[in-house]
Protein backbone atom coordinates (compact mmCIF):
# COMPACT_ATOMS: atom_id res chain seq x y z
CA UNK A 1 0.00 0.00 0.00
CA UNK A 2 2.69 2.32 1.26
CA UNK A 3 4.61 2.25 -2.57
CA UNK A 4 0.87 3.18 -4.33
CA UNK A 5 0.41 6.06 -1.32
CA UNK A 6 4.20 7.54 -2.94
CA UNK A 7 3.46 6.81 -6.74
CA UNK A 8 -0.14 8.75 -6.27
CA UNK A 9 2.10 11.46 -4.47
CA UNK A 10 4.73 11.41 -7.20
CA UNK A 11 2.36 11.60 -10.08
CA UNK A 12 0.80 14.25 -8.18
CA UNK A 13 3.69 16.53 -8.36
CA UNK A 14 4.66 15.51 -11.40
CA UNK A 15 1.19 16.53 -13.78
CA UNK A 16 1.32 19.55 -11.17
CA UNK A 17 4.99 20.29 -12.34
CA UNK A 18 4.24 19.81 -16.38
CA UNK A 19 0.93 21.91 -15.94
CA UNK A 20 3.78 25.00 -14.27
CA UNK A 21 1.19 24.94 -11.15
CA UNK A 22 2.85 25.58 -7.61
CA UNK A 23 2.34 23.55 -5.19
CA UNK A 24 0.58 26.29 -3.25
CA UNK A 25 -1.64 27.16 -6.01
CA UNK A 26 -3.00 23.61 -5.91
CA UNK A 27 -3.31 23.15 -2.32
CA UNK A 28 -5.38 26.52 -2.87
CA UNK A 29 -7.31 25.59 -5.79
CA UNK A 30 -7.97 21.57 -4.05
CA UNK A 31 -9.07 22.95 -0.55
CA UNK A 32 -6.13 21.74 0.85
CA UNK A 33 -3.27 23.26 3.26
CA UNK A 34 -0.43 23.85 1.33
CA UNK A 35 2.27 21.80 3.90
CA UNK A 36 -0.51 18.68 3.32
CA UNK A 37 -0.06 19.16 -0.19
CA UNK A 38 4.16 18.52 0.43
CA UNK A 39 2.77 15.51 2.71
CA UNK A 40 0.82 14.07 -0.07
CA UNK A 41 3.61 14.50 -2.64
CA UNK A 42 5.83 13.10 -1.07
CA UNK A 43 3.76 9.62 -0.43
CA UNK A 44 3.59 10.72 3.78
CA UNK A 45 0.07 10.91 3.83
CA UNK A 46 -2.68 8.04 2.70
CA UNK A 47 -5.90 10.14 1.53
CA UNK A 48 -9.11 10.16 0.73
CA UNK A 49 -11.08 9.00 -2.45
CA UNK A 50 -12.71 12.49 -2.06
CA UNK A 51 -9.62 14.17 -1.48
CA UNK A 52 -8.10 12.96 -4.53
CA UNK A 53 -10.99 13.75 -6.72
CA UNK A 54 -10.64 17.13 -5.81
CA UNK A 55 -6.88 17.12 -6.75
CA UNK A 56 -7.89 15.83 -9.83
CA UNK A 57 -10.53 18.56 -10.41
CA UNK A 58 -7.75 21.06 -9.74
CA UNK A 59 -5.24 19.51 -12.05
CA UNK A 60 -8.19 19.33 -14.79
CA UNK A 61 -7.26 15.20 -15.11
CA UNK A 62 -9.37 12.34 -15.15
CA UNK A 63 -8.42 10.61 -11.84
CA UNK A 64 -7.48 7.38 -13.98
CA UNK A 65 -4.38 9.66 -15.07
CA UNK A 66 -2.92 9.56 -11.67
CA UNK A 67 -3.41 6.47 -9.94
Amino acid sequence: MNDRVKLFGLNVRRIRKSKGISQEKLAELAGIDRSYMGNIERGEKNITLKKAYEICDALKIDIKTIV
